[in-house]
């Protein structure tokens, strides 16, 4: 029981009792509590009495004085961010020495040095640094060679920043990195006219790679038939060489000779379509044959043929 009633003690006391006294303090002016990368600016009936830049916890009737306790209902405190910011300002309209129109891209990072200056000298520090970049940009970046301005990106951003610079500062509100991040054209006809150049230069660039490899592939093909084609001369002209080698060879036994020309006549007649008829030795069968197809006697008396027409031999 005495443990249950320690814990609700313990968490009324730090989550609601503590809060509320702690909010309590800080609005009669007690302490307050500056934040990392933030700037209070106290200003009691017009004047700046106190600026906390660094962070911490600060008491502020021991820091500010006694006017720290009445500053929180009779002044003001500005709540300043102190961080890096950034901004992109797009398409500057600016002109070539050429006359082109040429759109530029700027982007810069700007942050507050000054918090009084950044308070009192300028109603809109960021809109006034914003129109003095563009201010800037225009006058000094116009009338540069497009090739130039297309090139020398960091030359054109270390000039800007020259500019502005000491301007910024008198507001409170320094400038960091300028950087030109783009660089285009604004002419929408120019823009397509480029293209048309681009692309028609790239098709010349394509079909050139096309063509060359072309010849490139005919002179290696050219190359490949050619040494084939010597290779196959050569192998002809040595064929008759190596086959009257081995004639001659075989030539030396007659008998190994006929066998030879005996079997090669064969293969020959077997790889023909040629048809073959065989009669026997010693056989009348021809004799049968030619008289069969022998023309009949006619009317002038019986005569003999004279001659036999080729075609009866069937000799193929």
């Amino acid at each position: 029981m005495n443990f249950l009633v320690a814990a609700v003690v313990t968490f009324v006391g730090l989550f609601i009792a503590v809060p509320i006294l702690a909010g309590l303090a800080r609005a009669f002016g007690l302490y307050t509590i500056v934040e990392e990368g933030r700037c209070h600016v106290y200003v009691l009936f017009g004047k700046v009495i106190g600026i906390l830049d660094e962070p911490g916890l600060y008491f502020l009737w021991l820091t500010l004085g006694p006017r720290g306790l009445i500053v929180k209902w009779l002044g003001r405190c500005h709540v300043l961010d102190m961080r890096l910011d950034q901004q992109y300002l797009r398409s500057q309209a600016v002109n070539s020495e050429e006359g082109a129109p040429m759109g530029i891209g700027i982007w810069y990072e700007m942050y507050i040095s000054d918090p009084v200056s950044y308070l009192f000298k300028n109603a809109d520090p960021q809109g006034s640094l914003a129109a003095n970049v563009s201010n800037t940009t225009v006058r000094c970046l116009s009338n540069m060679p497009l090739a130039e301005m297309l090139e020398t990106r960091h030359r054109m951003s270390v000039l800007v920043r020259q500019e502005v610079s000491p301007k910024s500062h008198e507001w409170g509100y320094k400038l960091g990195s300028v950087y030109i991040r783009k660089v285009h054209f604004r002419d929408a006809g120019m823009i397509r006219q480029i293209e048309e150049k681009v692309v028609n230069r790239l098709r010349q660039v394509t079909s050139a790679i096309t063509q060359d490899g072309a010849n490139q592939v005919s002179i290696i093909t050219s190359t490949a038939e050619r040494q084939a084609a010597v290779a196959f001369a050569q192998a002809q002209a040595m064929r008759p060489l190596i086959v009257g080698a081995a004639l001659q060879k075989i030539s030396e036994d007659p008998e190994v000779m006929a066998a030879l020309f005996e079997i090669l006549e064969n293969q020959r007649l077997l790889n023909g379509q040629t048809q073959i008829t065989l009669v026997p030795e010693r056989s009348d069968m021809l004799t049968q044959i030619l008289a069969s197809e022998a023309p009949p006697p006619t009317s002038a008396g019986n005569s003999l043929p004279t001659s036999t027409p080729l075609s009866a031999f069937d000799l193929r």
